[in-house]
């Protein structure tokens, strides 16, 4: 045990140092670029497959040259696959098993042999592998570490399973894909609410990528997240708002049954940004309010101009003005107030839920005024 956390205790130093790329290699490559080369693969080629992906698994996990794991994850994948089309397939799914089999006893070993205040940057290491390699098999392994503790892990374990090049392998109509899919959606929904900008925008964009009922439902509790956000005044990061409003954009069809629920969330998430940004003059600093008068402008440029097919300026001007009176008459015309409905919700057919007596309501909810900001603050 003593020699084990003499190896590990190297994973103190900094993430940025696991990051850290190098040229030189301690791998022992050449026989599997000999395999890698081979037009038709036998069962000793499979088995140096097997050999290449264990070392290298494990001299990425108990390297003592802290320098060279970004080397090593380099290393595995540049050697994922074959360079000979013919034998393609047969390199793929030994090398996807072997991946799958070593990597899995690295996270357990991890677990049960690190000392945790080292734990997470091991756990790190292998979730940046798996998220390189792509390979839908692995999807279990980055799944299972999303409710980690750790927003390191999370970040890149929600990176693993949800970055372009693993959703592609999802939206095929195989049956295994789909029910892949579906798993990873349901943890993620356990998840978001919980989660910090940078990995919320990695969940929404996989929502609205992903072609399955329960992505869209996704998508719509990212947004609700960040209204309940915008409500308490504790949302962060504005610029964020502006990708999950384009996201929505994207998603609401001409005609459908959800159509009311995606243009509602457009409609109120656009409304709080707004909101914000005119009650919060004297609560925001000045990077929020650089963030916000951003969302404001590039939304009604590429989603309110389009959704309304024509040029829309009047909010861009109103922010570089500073004219507040304007930008609230705007926010009224397109979203809509207590006497009518907004121009947006005219052309996309939805309302913002009833009231209590059963009409149903025309104006976005109303945010609150900031805090009071206490002596000393």
């Amino acid at each position: 045990m003593i020699g084990k956390r003499a190896i590990f205790f190297v994973f103190a130093v900094s993430l940025l140092l696991l990051l850290m790329n190098s040229t030189s290699e301690a791998i022992d490559t050449a026989e599997i670029d000999r395999v890698r080369n081979k037009g038709v693969l036998d069962s000793k080629d499979f088995k140096i497959i097997d050999s290449f992906v264990a070392e290298a698994v494990r001299e990425l996990v108990e390297t003592r040259d802290f320098t060279s794991i970004a080397k090593h994850r380099t290393v595995i994948l540049s050697r994922s696959s074959s360079s000979e089309q013919s034998a393609a397939a047969q390199y793929a799914e030994q090398f996807s098993e072997s991946a799958y089999k070593y990597i899995s006893k690295a996270f357990e070993e991890a677990e049960e042999l690190i000392p945790e205040e080292q734990k997470h940057k091991v756990i790190v290491n292998l979730l940046i592998l798996v998220d390189g390699l792509e390979d839908i098999r692995l999807a279990e392994l980055g799944t299972k570490m999303v409710h980690n503790d750790s927003s390191i892990i999370r970040y890149w374990a929600v990176h693993s399973i949800t970055n372009p090049g693993f959703i592609k392998q999802l939206n095929p109509t195989a049956t295994t894909n789909l029910e892949i899919a579906e798993s990873i959606t349901k943890e993620l929904k356990k998840v978001v609410n919980e989660v910090g900008p940078e990995t919320l925008a990695l969940i929404a964009e996989f929502a609205a990528e992903v072609d399955i009922p329960q992505a869209e439902a996704l998508l719509l509790q990212a947004a609700d997240m960040r209204i309940s956000k915008y409500a308490d005044w504790t949302v962060k990061y504005e610029l964020l708002d502006g990708t999950i409003l384009k996201l929505l954009d994207n998603k609401i069809p001409t005609e459908g049954e959800n159509t009311p629920a995606i243009a509602r969330r457009f409609a109120q998430l656009y409304s709080y940004a707004i909101q914000r940004y005119v009650k919060g003059q004297d609560y925001l600093n000045g990077t929020q309010k650089q963030q916000l008068a951003s969302v404001l402008v590039e939304t009604e440029i590429l989603c309110i101009s389009r959704r309304l097919r024509m040029a829309q300026s009047i909010i861009k001007k109103a922010v570089e003005e500073g004219d507040f009176a304007t930008l609230t008459q705007e926010h009224s015309r397109l979203l809509g107030d207590e006497t009518r409905a907004g121009q947006l919700a005219v052309e996309l057919k939805f309302d913002y839920g009833e009231k209590a007596d059963d009409s149903k309501r025309t104006a976005p909810l109303l945010l609150p005024g900031p805090p009071k900001i206490e002596a000393g603050e």
